[in-house]
């Protein structure tokens, strides 16, 4: 069998010689102008907001002292997927975040199935982990559930008002933004993982002393970082020529299309 490859016009044309018979398969080729090409700096930003809350997820099972509170070991990280939300939104608009906070949803379920299929696999005789794996990696259908709605609301809620607050700014005050955004995505996301997963098994006095010492750090956190906030949106709007205001833009959190 001979395969031959000519280009005819944009087209790519195959002759296959096959015993006497001849078979000609015309491909036409289509360029579509409105494709769009995801360049490597915004690979790296989706990459980091994934990884930081997948991250979160699996460590936030250590309980760690900081100034003596008491908070989950995923809070020294997950606060960088608020960070990262605000540039997305701010550079790239709302839309394109939509579409990361759906991806690292998906993500990280992925994550969970594959975390709770190896834990019910029979382990091999000689390995004796299998009770440091479950009491480590093993999830609660009931923390899955407030981890999963407080993340979707909180990211969304972020990205909502950063976009408009965009708006109301005329792109002035990134500060505002930056921070105002995680006051209220922050607010919402401690206030409903915290209640969803703890409330009848903890004193309604102590959740909400949790609920307020997460959300302040989380809120810290992000002034704290503020500058190195500014440095990478006015990186990527000089590299990606891009500087997306949400005039008309759908904030359906469902819509997975432009």
């Amino acid at each position: 069998m001979l395969l031959k490859d000519k280009a005819v016009d944009k087209s790519i044309c195959i002759i296959i010689y096959f015993g006497k018979k001849v078979f000609t398969v015309k491909d036409k080729t289509k360029v579509n102008k409105d494709t769009k090409h995801y360049s490597i700096w915004f690979m790296l930003v989706l990459s980091i907001f994934i990884t930081s809350l997948i991250t979160s997820n699996i460590i936030s099972v250590k309980l760690i002292h900081i100034f003596g509170i008491i908070l989950p070991a995923g809070i020294i990280i997950f606060p960088v997927s608020y960070i990262i939300g605000d540039i997305l939104t701010e550079v790239y608009g709302y839309s394109r975040s939509r579409k990361v906070i759906w991806l690292g949803f998906l993500c990280n379920l992925i994550t969970v199935i594959f975390i709770w299929l190896a834990g019910i696999i029979k382990p091999a005789q000689l390995w004796d982990g299998q009770d440091a794996y479950e009491k480590i990696l093993g999830f609660t259908p009931r923390l899955l559930f407030a981890s999963f709605i407080a993340y979707l609301a909180g990211e969304f809620s972020n990205a909502f008002v950063l976009a408009k607050m965009k708006i109301l700014t005329k792109g002035r005050w990134l500060w505002s933004r930056t921070i105002g955004s995680t006051i209220v995505g922050q607010g919402i996301d401690s206030l409903l993982f915290i209640t969803i997963a703890f409330v009848g098994t903890v004193p309604f006095e102590n959740l909400l002393i949790i609920i307020v010492y997460q959300w302040l750090f989380k809120t810290l956190y992000e002034i704290i970082i503020t500058p190195f906030t500014y440095i990478v949106v006015n990186f990527l709007k000089h590299k990606e020529g891009v500087d997306v205001f949400d005039y008309e833009t759908s904030f359906n959190p469902i819509k997975f299309t432009d």
